[in-house]
């Protein structure tokens, strides 16, 4: 079976090649004609599609591969080359395109519709947050859900078992982004339904939904309002459905808050299911403790108090307080998956998802204080993130600055941290400020 995938990711890998020289070609021209000028938008479009492919084969490679290192360098190099080819193919169509309507410009042969028409895409500007991302609410009470996956699950323990594939529908609250995951088995609207269920007995019943227009959303919207209407429940009762919205087509982008915890939850997790292969009630464990991951990741202090270190996280508008991880001893890199007991196989991705996760997350607070200020100085009392790899899972080390040093041009590039282990001098890249401090 992987052999055949892999040969089949060796066809794709030359059509990059073939791509490439083609590219090579149309570059070495001082100037191209109309007609190779469609072509190369015709074979771009093409080309554009292969990614998807790609995708899909290179996480079921991925998936059976025994060394999921060189899998993921695989894809790191097609992805490189593939982005590379789409840039520089762009690129050749906006030159042309440009010293066309230069000609045509200054020849006076062209009016201004055509002047600004072509196939450049339309680029509104970015609209306000709705209400639902700004009002305050109850938990979930304005939700967007979508699916992440597949993943192989084995249907039975031990040897001889089959694997099967199954998704991870992620349900994301809008006003505090905190998440609720749920396993399903497959796609259809009987398992979304299903899954809608159990999210409503624990979070409560959802005022609105906002999804894609994939068939299983739409699907068991028609379902819902169908058994609303032609149940025997009382008018009072029926007037109570959840109010299902749906994105555009192809536009991703309008449910961002569910793509974005769609990658902080795939991105990390298929990577090290490469490892091992879990049983429904296994990954559905993992997947829990993956959930009170995501939710115990700091949003912002919550007082300007020099001495207090707590920050608001999504778990104190679901709980009250901050969520804690049951104490298990560290599991080390270099420990062999294969030679743990089952239950330490769920630990052992948890904890390998908790490191990932928590250098990511800071590294994307670092990028938003990068370009939200124009020196990225620190200011005194800020309430910050150490980064500190030894920490347990569902742990944050939190600071506040006490002191800053600035070097001989005038620019601090060290802090001193007041935390509850005591005081700290770190640099500036390894700490980070709160993002709505």
């Amino acid at each position: 079976m992987a052999d055949i995938l892999i040969r089949r990711r060796g066809s794709m890998k030359a059509k990059l090649t073939n791509f490439s020289k083609y590219l090579s070609v149309l570059e070495s021209n001082d100037e191209l004609s109309d007609l190779q000028v469609l072509d190369l938008e015709s074979r771009l479009s093409k080309f554009e599609k292969l990614y998807g492919e790609f995708d899909t084969l290179q996480t079921e490679i991925e998936l059976l591969s025994d060394n999921p290192d060189d899998a993921h360098a695989d894809r790191f190099k097609f992805e490189e080359m593939y982005h590379n080819l789409i840039a520089t193919a762009r690129k050749v169509i906006t030159t042309e395109q440009g010293q066309r309507r230069q000609e045509q410009t200054s020849a006076g042969s062209v009016s201004g519709s055509e002047v600004t028409g072509g196939t450049r895409n339309l680029q509104p500007i970015m609209g306000q947050l709705p209400s639902s991302r700004s009002n305050l609410e109850f938990p979930f009470l304005n939700s967007s859900v979508d699916y992440a996956g597949p993943i192989l699950i084995a249907d039975r323990k031990g040897r001889g078992c089959k694997l099967v594939k199954s998704y991870i529908c992620i349900f994301v609250c809008l006003a505090i982004k905190a998440v609720h995951l749920e396993l399903v088995t497959d796609l259809t609207k009987e398992a979304y339904v299903a899954a809608l269920k159990r999210f409503i007995a624990r979070r409560g019943k959802p005022r609105s939904i906002l999804s894609d227009n994939g068939t299983t959303f739409v699907g068991s919207d028609n379902q819902l309002r169908a058994f609303l209407q032609n149940s025997n429940l009382s008018y009072d009762v029926a007037q109570e459905g959840i109010e299902f919205n749906f994105v555009p087509a192809y536009s991703p982008h309008f449910n961002g808050v569910a793509e974005a915890a769609v990658r902080s939850t795939k991105h990390h997790l298929k990577r090290l299911l490469t490892l091992t292969h879990f049983t429904y009630e296994e990954m559905a464990t993992c997947l829990t403790q993956i959930e009170a991951i995501l939710n115990s990741r700091p949003l912002t202090p919550c007082s300007p108090d020099p001495l207090d270190f707590c920050a608001l996280t999504p778990s104190h508008f679901l709980i009250g307080r901050s969520l804690t991880s049951v104490p298990h001893p560290q599991m080390t890199d270099s420990e062999n998956i294969s030679r743990l007991e089952r239950f330490q196989r769920v630990e052992y991705i948890k904890q390998h998802f908790w490191k990932r996760f928590n250098t990511e997350y800071i590294y994307l607070l670092q990028q938003k204080t990068k370009w939200s200020t124009t020196t990225g100085d620190i200011k005194v009392g800020s309430l910050v993130l150490v980064k500190d790899k030894a920490l347990p899972p569902l742990c944050w080390l939190l600071g506040r600055v006490v002191q800053t040093y600035p070097g001989s041009d005038g620019v601090a590039r060290v802090a001193e941290l007041k935390t509850k282990k005591g005081t700290l001098r770190r640099a500036f890249n390894n700490i980070c400020p709160l993002p709505l401090s």
